[in-house]
C-alpha cells in the first residue's frame, strides 16, 4: 500500500479530468493543540494545481511534472503577508511523496520541518545566530498533515484566470498585514477565490459576528457551486498522518464555538442567557455546516507516474 503522501498526490492527479482543466482547492485544516482549543476555527489555505512558485513569494505557471502550490496568509513569517509552498512539502515537509514516513512522532516532524526549511525556506525563515531554527510561525508552512486532517473543496479554473492571478499576486505588495479579526487566513482564502469567481464568497455576520472563518468560506463555496452546477465541485480528504500527536478536531465557526465549547458556553449561558440564545439562533440560521459530509472515501492510487503528468504544463 502506498504512503499517505503518494495517495494524495495521485488523488490530486486523478481529480483533473482533462489537460484543459486545472483547479483551485480550498484546504480547510482542522484545529489542533492548545491554541485550537481556545480558537477552534482551524486554518484555511488554497491549493492551485496549475500555479507554482519560483520562490515562496513569486508565482509562475507550473512546468510538466510539477504538482502546484499551496498559498496562504501567515502571522509573522519573514514579514510577508502570503507565502507559497509546493503541495507535498506543505503537507509533509519533504520534497517527494516517496519520502513521507508512515508514522511520525514530534521529534521526527520537527526534524523534517527544519531540514526542509534549511534547504528551501532560508529567505523567509533564516537560522538564528547560533544556527538553531528561528522562533516564530514558520513551521506552519510545511508538514500540515502531521498536525491536522484537511478537507478539500475543489473548483475548476481556466488558463486565463490562473495567469491573471499570477500577475495580480506578483505585482501587489507582499507585506505582513495579518489581523486575527479582520485579515486572517480565511479572509485571504476568500479573497483569492473571489478573484476567480467575483463576489462568490462572503463572511456571515450571523454565524461569525463579522469575522471570516475557514468553515464559513467552505460553506460559502459549497453554496455558490450548488447554484452553479457547471462548476462541478469535488472534494477529498487529506488524513492526519499517524503519530504520537493528538488528533485534530472538527473546525467551528464563532457562534458555534461559543455555544458548543463548554468553557465558553456554560459561563455565557449562566451570566447572559439571552446573548447565548442569540448566538444559538445565529448558528442555527447561518452557521450549520457539516464538513464530514464532504469527506470522500479514499481512492486507491493508480500509479506513481500519474504524479508526473501534470496538466499545468499542457495547453
Amino acid at each position: 500500500m502506498l504512503r499517505p503522501g503518494v495517495w494524495l498526490a495521485c488523488i490530486v492527479a486523478l481529480s483533473v479530468p482533462s489537460p484543459a482543466r486545472a483547479d483551485a482547492t480550498l484546504l480547510l485544516g482542522e484545529p489542533y493543540g492548545q491554541f485550537g482549543k481556545i480558537t477552534p476555527t482551524g486554518h484555511a489555505a488554497v491549493y492551485l494545481s496549475r500555479i507554482c512558485a519560483s520562490t515562496p513569494t513569486e508565482l509562475r505557471r507550473c512546468l510538466p511534472g510539477e504538482t502546484g502550490v499551496v498559498i496562504s496568509r501567515y502571522h509573522q513569517v519573514g514579514g510577508f503577508d502570503w507565502l507559497a509552498v509546493p503541495l507535498i512539502p506543505y503537507l509533509y515537509a519533504v520534497e517527494s511523496a516517496d519520502q513521507v514516513p508512515s508514522f511520525a512522532d514530534a521529534k521526527t516532524v520537527a526534524t523534517l520541518r527544519n531540514e526542509y526549511r534549511r534547504s528551501r525556506l532560508l529567505e523567509v525563515a533564516p537560522d538564528s545566530a547560533n544556527g538553531a531554527p528561528p522562533p516564530g510561525n514558520w513551521f506552519q508552512l510545511i508538514g500540515a498533515a502531521y498536525d491536522r486532517r484537511i478537507v478539500a473543496f475543489t473548483v475548476p479554473t481556466t488558463i486565463a484566470q490562473d495567469d491573471e492571478l499570477i500577475r495580480h499576486f506578483n505585482a501587489a505588495e507582499n507585506r505582513g498585514r495579518f489581523n486575527f479579526f479582520l485579515r486572517n487566513c480565511a479572509d485571504f482564502a476568500r479573497d483569492l477565490l473571489n478573484l476567480y469567481y467575483p463576489k462568490a464568497l462572503r463572511a456571515s455576520f450571523l454565524a461569525d459576528l463579522g469575522m471570516t472563518t475557514p468553515k464559513q468560506v467552505a460553506k460559502a463555496l459549497v453554496d455558490y457551486t450548488s447554484r452553479q452546477p457547471e462548476l462541478q465541485l469535488s472534494t477529498f480528504v487529506v488524513p492526519q498522518l499517524p503519530g504520537s500527536r493528538p488528533e485534530s478536531r472538527n473546525p467551528r465557526g464563532v457562534t458555534e464555538g461559543l455555544i458548543k465549547t463548554k468553557k465558553y458556553a456554560i459561563p455565557l449561558f449562566l451570566t447572559q442567557p439571552w446573548v447565548s440564545a442569540g448566538f444559538a439562533a445565529g448558528y442555527l440560521v447561518s452557521g450549520r455546516f457539516d464538513i464530514n459530509r464532504y469527506s470522500t472515501v479514499s481512492y486507491d492510487p493508480v500509479d506513481l507516474e500519474r504524479l508526473a503528468v501534470h496538466v499545468a504544463g499542457l495547453e
